[in-house]
């Protein structure tokens, strides 16, 4: 289940536009793969194999292809396949064998359903990611027996690569959202443009707004048409005391020739080049004198009155060029994703124009490319339609290429053409696969894999015993029955129901003449606020609080239970049902999870935040990552981040310090597994008001499922148990840094597989 991309180590310079990165610390990708080399000489002695994690996605997503690669390096070592692209694992040759543990018919509901019975799952493995559904056999996926081909160069070997995602998978063109927002028919330039209220949902900078106060308007108020100019537009920033900072601008027009293309020099002093990204350097900037508003007279010359700017992820463009402008077309929008998500440019140049750009051996990016790409991307959907490009189903694509994603040329061959059986083989040596018979695989028929299949989970167990100590590589497969649709779909919904009651604090009785401002402004510092409703139903007023994360409720009961607030001694407690009876069992819990034993959740956290954290970086030992989890709509960043350490006395220490008087926040230690944040977001926006009401009796199939989902989570609990201190790994959770303890826990999404899979 679980880091952190927006971005990994190779993600970094094909990623999304350089200029979203965000959920992490800005330049640390680079400064923790350094490190990562320094701390393995500075080992002790004693060396013991562990797993470290750059978290680089918000929604915590590991493709199949780089959980194959850590198998893979795992498995055989640095002298026969490189490093993993995405995390560390230190000491591989300290690794007593690999033991991938499948847990077929369980995912993320009910790993979170019962939450309190899997406690050796949560103790024991620190890392948790999520999976994707896989585009063919799961197992295949892993180990790398995936169909063998390489991305050419053409838009037609990009077909062949889309064939091959999409073949598993029906296209509903009426269920794509591009059809939903365009139609199936041809658009006119002037559809595709945003509306304000687009603009405003997605932070574009607008006249009369007042963090735009001091931003120059292009002057572009003609009557715009459908045979409007398009002018390509991308910046490239560095990051400045005052934040980011604009050091380059490409204007590229409608024919593909360049208009103009300037170095600029900000105006306060570098923190950070961001050479990675921008391809800047110190040198290249020391003889620039041109500055911010050269570049804002010049593009008001530029541009025709009815010029319409087309850009990736414009609003970022314009904030740092500090212009209002009001006919915009944003690629990342125009290319409309599920669930908000957006697709990065790479991507769409690959997949649309059959173009590679952001090539990983360029230093940094090219402004021009970019600008010219998003222009070309433009005209291609004006010029073939909204059900053209739903046709080519780029969501399957885009999870295809993913669990793929090469790093070079000479990578391609050896990522798509060797599997870790292959790998194994070139040793000689063998892949355990244990099973139950019913469950049929491609990995049973392969060569050089020694197949075992058992007529029970228990048999499966006991033949794990015996012959995982004989093979450097296993792979052990339980299975389960799934449950009905129907009570999926209602235990789906009442563990979300379950989070968002957590999540909600109820906070009084307070004087009828409070200051309901200064009551608003002081439970919003301990955390984001989904909600915010005054309660009058009873004696004195009430206030209903639903917070966004459920450690900023649980600050707001430590910090305010019993406290004089506005003259009254109130109480903070939270909504008592059926739901949140086991409620501060769960939380403590929660705070026990290994994912979150060296995690701290911070609030009130300003835009300078990272850069105040990285001058007093000596302060903070042992911090492996910064989260800085953004409104989707928007991309901005929220005012709360959560800050991972390598041990707990390390979050502890960091804790006392930034919650102490010079930092003025507010704190404590996580409590939501990083990878349950996405899940999360889908919650709906209003719990259920508490109180009585009849909760009918489930139908005898149903509560026959219930029951034996309780054995079954029980008899797993002890089963896997015994297995792990059969290992010689102690008991789960306390003894996290044995020689073979490197864990990584994946999660199937059930929302996006019907045969969701637990793989440990």
């Amino acid at each position: 289940m679980e880091p952190e991309r927006e971005r990994s180590g190779s993600t970094l310079k094909k990623g999304r536009k350089r200029r979203r990165i965000p959920s992490k610390l800005v330049g640390a990708a680079e400064a923790m793969r350094s490190r990562w080399d320094f701390e393995e000489r500075q080992q002790p002695v004693a060396k013991k194999a562990r797993l470290s994690a750059i978290l680089f996605a918000e929604n915590c997503e590991v493709t199949h292809g780089q959980l194959c690669e850590l198998l893979k390096y795992a498995v055989l070592g640095k002298s026969s396949f490189p490093k993993p692209s995405w995390c560390q694992l230190f000491h591989q040759n300290h690794l007593k064998n690999v033991v991938v543990f499948i847990l077929q018919g369980l995912s993320q509901l009910h790993f979170y359903k019962f939450y309190l019975e899997f406690g050796f799952l949560r103790k024991a493995f620190k890392h948790k990611f999520r999976l994707p559904p896989p585009s063919s056999d799961f197992l295949a996926d892993i180990i790398g027996l995936q169909k063998k081909q390489i991305i050419g160069n053409l838009p037609k070997a990009m077909e062949g690569s889309l064939h091959f995602a999409s073949s598993k998978i029906s296209i509903n063109l009426q269920k794509d959202p591009i059809i939903q927002k365009y139609g199936s028919k041809k658009v006119g330039l002037t559809r595709c443009l945003l509306t304000k209220e687009e603009m405003k949902t997605y932070h574009f900078p607008l006249q009369g707004f007042p963090d735009c106060e001091n931003f120059v308007p292009t002057k572009c108020n003609g009557s715009v048409t459908d045979n409007s100019p398009l002018f390509g537009l991308d910046c490239e920033m560095c990051l400045t005391c005052k934040g980011r900072e604009l050091t380059r601008i490409s204007l590229v027009a409608e024919g593909g020739g360049c208009v103009m293309d300037e170095l600029v020099k900000p105006d306060n002093k570098i923190v950070d080049y961001l050479t990675s990204f921008s391809g800047i350097t110190k040198k290249i900037l020391k003889p620039v004198t041109t500055k911010l508003k050269d570049v804002q007279r010049q593009l008001k010359i530029l541009l025709p009155p009815d010029a319409v700017l087309v850009g990736h992820s414009l609003d970022l463009d314009l904030r740092a060029l500090k212009m209002i402008h009001p006919y915009v077309i944003d690629t990342s929008l125009l290319y409309v994703r599920e669930q908000g998500r957006r697709f990065k440019l790479k991507f769409l140049a690959k997949a649309i124009l059959g173009k590679d750009i952001q090539c990983p051996d360029r230093l940094g990016h090219d402004a021009t490319e970019d600008a010219r790409t998003t222009l070309e991307l433009a005209r291609y959907f004006l010029k073939y339609g909204p059900k053209k490009i739903a046709e080519l189903n780029l969501e399957a694509l885009a999870r295809h290429q993913e669990s793929q994603e090469p790093r070079n040329t000479a990578e391609v061959v050896q990522q798509l053409n060797t599997s870790v059986l292959e790998c194994l083989d070139s040793v000689g040596q063998k892949l355990l696969f244990l099973t139950r018979e019913a469950d049929a695989s491609a990995l049973s028929s392969s060569k050089n894999c020694q197949t075992i299949k058992c007529l029970s989970n228990k048999e499966v167990l006991e033949q794990a015993r015996v012959e995982i100590p004989l093979f450097p590589f296993s792979i052990v497969q339980f299975s389960f029955e799934p449950f009905s649709p129907n009570l999926t779909e209602e235990m789906n919904k009442r563990i979300k129901i379950k989070w968002t009651e957590m999540s909600t604090v109820y906070a009084g009785p307070f004087n009828k003449n409070c200051n309901l401002k200064a009551l608003k402004r002081l439970f919003k510092s301990f955390g984001p606020v989904r909600s915010m409703t005054l309660v009058l139903e009873t004696h004195q007023p009430h206030l209903c609080i639903q917070y966004e994360v459920l450690e900023a409720a649980q600050l707001a009961i430590e910090s305010l239970d019993g406290v004089l607030v506005e003259g009254s001694c109130i109480k903070v407690q939270r909504p008592v049902t059926e739901l949140t009876l086991d409620c501060d069992t769960l939380v403590n819990e929660l705070e026990q999870d290994s994912e979150n034993r060296g995690t701290i959740y911070l609030s009130g956290v300003s835009e300078t935040f990272k850069e105040h954290l990285l001058q007093q970086c000596s302060l903070f030992l042992g911090l492996e990552a910064m989260i800085l989890p953004k409104d989707l709509k928007s991309g901005k960043h929220k005012r709360y981040c959560f800050l991972r350490f390598k041990t707990f006395g390390s979050a502890q220490r960091a804790l006392n310090i930034l919650t102490g008087k010079d930092w003025k926040l507010k704190g404590r230690h996580a409590l939501t597994p990083r990878h349950l944040h996405a899940w999360l977001r889908g919650l709906p926006h209003e719990s259920r008001l508490p109180g009585v009401r009849v909760i009918p009796p489930p139908s005898e199939q149903e509560a026959l499922q219930v029951s034996e989902l309780m054995s079954v989570s029980w008899g797993l609990r002890g089963k896997v148990a015994q297995y792990f201190s059969f290992l010689g790994l102690g008991s789960p959770g306390t003894n996290l840094h044995s020689p073979a303890s490197s864990r990584l826990m994946g999660i199937k999404d059930e929302e996006e597989s019907t045969t969701p899979n637990m793989c440990l």
